[in-house]
């Protein structure tokens, strides 16, 4: 790559993903020498990016937190909003928002100075968020960490609560984070049990990036579909439901299912989720529904309705 420009944004944006580059994969990925490497990092350098560079056989650089924000990025006001913002989607799973809260935040966090981390820091534990249904916040630096392993590819140790209440220790091979909308997953190649595992992120705690690099395994089946087929036993049904508005009015998990009808539009697609929580979350929606089928789902809005009414008390 010839275009000096060009490389060395290239360059930066290899280096901001979380994980180390040797110098001679960097060379390889941008087709340069290695002593045309060294130049550009000193240039990214006197931009005031704060690369770090290790010495040995595992050596090599990465983008670490520096005195300051690099140039023509952020202004401090802008990194603390952004960060609180971004920690609020990543750890409350807010739909449509959550996985990328998750990339931006770990990109983010990587070169946010002490100073904001702290000012960060004070703001989210000053706020209480809102959640929908009944989902578990998690701590975002918990969901960073996991994303810096996966993009990494290093190994990850944490400590795990069960839904027993039993307490283990876990070193997996992680894969994927999977949002569900009300919940945080991760889907990882458990080592001691030679085994694909899906574990609760918020039950999650003292997640740690072991360094150890490892060659990534093939999942059998996309990620989402396996922690659905976790959440159910693999179990899935249909699902059809009208609604009273126009398709383009509908939530953004519904929307690619919808067709439009007389009056309104019409929802058919196949879930994992159990009933109740499936009903629950069509009734976040704010819009008038109807189920038309299954049974068991109609049964359990009546179920939800009749729960609602009472806790509502006598009008």
């Amino acid at each position: 790559m010839n275009d000096t420009p060009a490389r060395l944004l290239t360059l930066l944006s290899l280096l901001q993903t979380p994980r180390e580059w040797p110098g001679s994969e960097l060379a390889e990925r941008l087709r340069v020498s290695a002593r045309t490497i060294r130049r550009d990092i000193d240039r990214l350098r006197d931009l005031g990016y704060p690369v770090e560079a290790s010495l040995g056989a595992e050596g090599g650089y990465r983008l670490v937190a520096g005195a300051a924000m690099p140039p023509l990025l952020l202004d401090d006001e802008e990194a603390v909003a952004i960060a609180v913002g971004l920690r609020a989607g990543a750890g409350h799973a807010i739909e449509g928002v959550e996985e990328a809260s998750v990339r931006a935040l770990a990109k983010l966090e990587q070169v946010l100075p002490s100073r904001l981390r702290h000012r960060v820091g004070a703001l989210q534990s000053a706020t209480v968020a809102v959640t929908r249904g009944d989902g578990a916040s998690v701590d975002p630096r918990t969901l960073t960490t996991m994303a810096a392993s996966i993009a990494g590819v290093e190994r990850l140790r944490f400590a795990y609560r069960a839904r027993d209440g039993a307490d283990s220790r876990r070193q997996v091979e992680p894969y994927r984070l999977v949002s569900t909308g009300s919940r945080w997953y991760l889907v990882a190649f458990d080592l001691e049990r030679e085994d694909w595992r899906t574990f609760r992120v918020d039950r999650v705690s003292e997640p740690f990036a072991t360094g150890a690099r490892f060659a990534p395994r093939e999942l059998p089946m996309e990620a989402a579909e396996f922690v659905r087929r976790g959440l159910r036993g693999g179990e899935r049904y249909g699902v059809d439901v009208s609604f009273a508005v126009a398709p383009e009015e509908l939530p953004g998990w519904l929307r690619e299912s919808a067709r439009a009808e007389a009056g309104g539009a019409r929802v058919r697609f196949e879930s994992a989720e159990t009933p109740e929580w499936l009903a629950a979350r069509l009734a976040l929606t704010g819009i008038p529904f109807t189920v038309l089928a299954p049974e068991f789902l109609s049964a359990a809005a009546r179920t939800l309705a009749g729960r609602l009414t009472g806790a509502a008390g006598a009008s």
